[in-house]
């Protein structure tokens, strides 16, 4: 068995409204300051330590909490989930 930290990316899909994304990039606006940034998105991340016997596995089980646990909705959120070995 081999020790894995998985972080999972949890954000909207395209065309979901972000107020929070919104409401940063509106104070940059504001300040006249980051002239450069047209869009902000947010995310939630959450990072598992897992021990399992492979990448595979480890991906699987934590897949199977998020969707077990109702983390996110699949209906507006899109999930990126990423295994690294420690």
């Amino acid at each position: 068995m081999a020790i894995f930290q998985v972080n999972v990316t949890i954000e909207n899909k395209p065309g979901i409204s972000d107020p929070e994304g919104q409401t940063i990039l509106n104070d940059l606006v504001l300040k006249g300051t980051h002239k450069t940034v047209s869009n902000i998105k947010t995310a939630k991340m959450l990072k598992f330590t897992i021990k399992e016997k492979d990448k595979k596995s480890a991906r699987s089980k934590v897949q199977e909490i998020c969707d077990e646990l109702r983390i996110y909705n699949p209906m507006v959120s899109i999930v990126t989930i990423d295994v690294f070995e420690n």
